[in-house]
């Protein structure tokens, strides 16, 4: 079997859809031939191989509202399509520009299309209208939808007409990469004598609206000295947060982590605090990281969000309604109980390891391209 894979960018950008796109590839490798095809940040147009296989990154000249622009990308999918003829098309949204060029070639396809749903435009307002029309002609068209969480399939603006031929593929943990050595545990120790026997809250990801960070800032400010925040990660709002949270001792921003720090944190850290606050979190790797870590969450409720299927209220975490500052800080209080934590925390780790490891997306993948032992 010949499958082709088609995400905005690839591996080694970093970011949530390039992630599950190389858990795709990961997870069919020496199983079916493969090629991917992206978006280079460049205006040259490369091919490397990566992980074994061959990625074509086609230049661009700009980006407008997140998307990428080419001017000979319709050239290179279509040499790809012909030379490498594919019997499985992965095609990972939103990636409208892409699609725009795609939707030709569909009209006769000679391929299985799985569209691979991770979010519904909701960010760009003009640029969803836009692409209406186009979103319910790939959703039409494609054999098979891919939705990371029966959240988001029932809170969609588009997927519940389509849910008939719609999977649920949760994201899956790199529980290889997540694996620890004695260092990291040193590590973790340090961090943890460094303050007093205090309560760790951390939290990590890109500094930008919707993760929400200013919300737990916020409620920093209600919580007592006994909690220590460690805020991990950059972005464009990294400068307004620090702003924000001038004269609160109890908060240390860390800036972009090592894996082995981030590894240390997490094993260092009480309670990990996700604060995201729109569907643009659609699922929650970060989330589900530290869940394997065995460490309990506090969220907020996001209508229509997977995170609040990676993490369960009252399961694996607290849940608390979207942007109520005092009940975020409440639930942070809350476990400051040790046996509410442990019992938590556990329930996390149970819940990665029966629904979100890399073996159990391996799995899911391979039923829905029918592939064999």
């Amino acid at each position: 079997m010949k499958v082709m894979h088609i995400p905005n960018y690839y591996y080694p950008h970093i970011g949530g859809i390039e992630q599950v796109a190389r858990d795709c590839v990961h997870s069919l490798s020496g199983k079916c031939e493969q090629k991917v095809i992206c978006f280079n940040h460049e205006k040259d147009t490369i091919k490397e191989i990566i992980d074994g296989i061959e990625v074509t990154r086609v230049g661009s000249f700009a980006k407008v509202a997140s998307q990428s622009l080419c001017l000979h990308y319709k050239r290179e999918l279509k040499k790809i399509l012909k030379e490498f003829s594919p019997n499985v098309v992965i095609f990972h949204y939103p990636n409208p520009f892409v699609a725009y060029y795609l939707m030709r070639f569909l009209k006769k396809k000679s391929f299985k299309f799985i569209l691979w749903w991770h979010l519904d435009i909701t960010k760009q307002k003009l640029l969803g209208k836009l692409f209406n029309t186009q979103t319910r002609k790939l959703l039409s068209i494609a054999d098979k939808i891919v939705v990371t969480s029966p959240n988001y399939l029932q809170g969609s603006k588009f997927l519940p007409q389509y849910k008939d031929k719609c999977s649920v593929i949760p994201c899956c943990v790199d529980d290889s990469r997540l694996k620890y050595s004695q260092n990291e545990i040193n590590l973790a120790n340090q961090i943890k004598q460094q303050n007093n026997d205090k309560i760790i809250c951390f939290a990590f990801g890109r500094h930008v609206e919707y993760k929400g960070l200013t919300y737990l800032i916020q409620a920093s400010k209600i919580l007592t000295n006994d909690f220590k925040i460690y805020i991990g990660g950059s972005g464009p709002l990294t400068n307004d947060l620090k702003q924000e949270a001038l004269n609160d001792e109890k908060i240390e921003f860390l800036g972009r982590l090592s894996d082995e720090d981030l590894k240390a944190y997490l094993l260092a850290c009480d309670i990990f605090c996700f604060p995201s606050i729109t569907k643009n979190e659609a699922f929650g790797i970060g989330l589900a990281e530290a869940m394997y870590y065995a460490k309990p969450s506090v969220t907020f409720k996001i209508a229509g969000s997977g995170v609040n299927y990676v993490s369960l209220n009252n399961v694996t975490g607290i849940e608390v309604e979207n942007k109520n500052v005092e009940a975020y800080a409440k639930a942070i209080e809350a476990l400051k109980d040790k046996s509410l934590r442990l019992k938590l925390g556990t329930n996390a780790y149970n819940r990665v390891m029966e629904l979100f490891t890399f073996a159990q997306f391996k799995d899911n993948l391979e039923k829905l391209l029918e592939i064999g032992e």
